[in-house]
């Protein structure tokens, strides 16, 4: 049966998901100073979400669902996916956090480029031009000031949104065939295994304090993505994704009031390019989506 399309509600959900994974990059820096290494915090990023949907379905009786007829397109996906976390967790501990989120929404901008590239789409005169606008935003916001924004944070930063722009191709192809739960549970299975050892390595000794923020880094991610999956199936994706540019509202605030410091005077002058080509790649796609579906079919 179909769900009822519900645009308030899809917006409240989608706007909750960006408070709750801004709050979850904020934990991941104060971590960060704490000495918690980040190999060990991307450990329990994906093991708590995966043992709690293991629970979640266990009690339900539906771990059936998890089942897969694709594991090696999983493994791909978690390959990209474990790179692409690596980078953005990253860039937070690099950069300020308003800094580190207006890179992040550059990734539109790769998955035009990625989408002519790897998928052959016919990519035109706006979305390039949006493309073109993004790419001013970022050198206004590397600007000629090092002080804010080092070159090592801004390719870190630009690398993660390249990475998630990838990420979103692959998710695009395992979308036709696995439910969001199992695409999920399965980059968690694959990606968990392979970061144990650097726990091992470091010795995981910390006082309640760092437990309870490697905890909620690892439940933070796990209802973020609950939280814009849920968004998602209530709304559509051009109407939802413009509460995706409130993280920067979050991030400004959280940096203001943990760590005193607020975005140079380069990052708000480049911010609006950077957000203004997201939200005209987002309408483009609405519009051609819409084209698409209004066409008939002839056999």
């Amino acid at each position: 049966m179909p769900v009822q399309q519900r645009p308030m509600l899809a917006l409240l959900l989608r706007l909750c998901a960006m408070l709750v994974l801004s709050s979850m990059l904020l934990l991941v820096k104060l971590s960060g100073e704490r000495g918690i290494w980040l190999p060990e915090m991307l450990f329990w990023r994906q093991l708590i979400p995966g043992v709690m949907i293991l629970l979640w379905l266990g009690a339900r009786g539906g771990l059936s669902r998890l089942r897969t007829q694709r594991p090696w397109i999983h493994a791909r996906r978690a390959l990209i996916g474990g790179t692409g976390m690596f980078l953005t967790l990253g860039v937070v501990q690099i950069l300020p956090l308003a800094e580190a989120t207006v890179l992040g929404f550059t990734a539109p901008i790769f998955a035009v480029v990625l989408s002519a590239l790897l998928l052959s789409e016919r990519v035109g005169v706006w979305r390039w031009s949006a493309v073109v606008l993004g790419l001013i935003g970022i050198v206004i916001i590397a600007g000629p000031d090092r002080a804010q924004l080092s070159p090592v944070g801004l390719g870190t930063g630009i690398g993660a949104a390249f990475m998630v722009a990838l990420i979103s191709i692959q998710l695009r192809d395992l979308g036709r065939t696995e439910e969001p739960i199992t695409i999920v549970f399965w980059f968690s299975a694959f990606c968990a295994p392979v970061l144990a050892p650097f726990v091992i390595w470091t010795g995981a000794h910390h006082d309640a304090l760092g437990w309870a923020m490697i905890a909620g880094v690892g439940v933070a991610g796990l209802f973020a993505q609950l939280l814009m999956t849920a968004a998602l199936r209530y709304g559509d994706v051009a109407s939802v994704i413009v509460m995706d540019y409130s993280q920067l509202i979050w991030a400004t605030l959280w940096g203001w009031l943990v760590f005193a410091a607020l975005p140079s005077p380069t990052t708000w002058l480049g911010a609006p390019a950077v957000i203004a080509a997201g939200l005209i790649i987002a309408w483009r796609e609405h519009r051609l989506s819409l084209q698409r579906l209004s066409t008939p079919v002839h056999s």
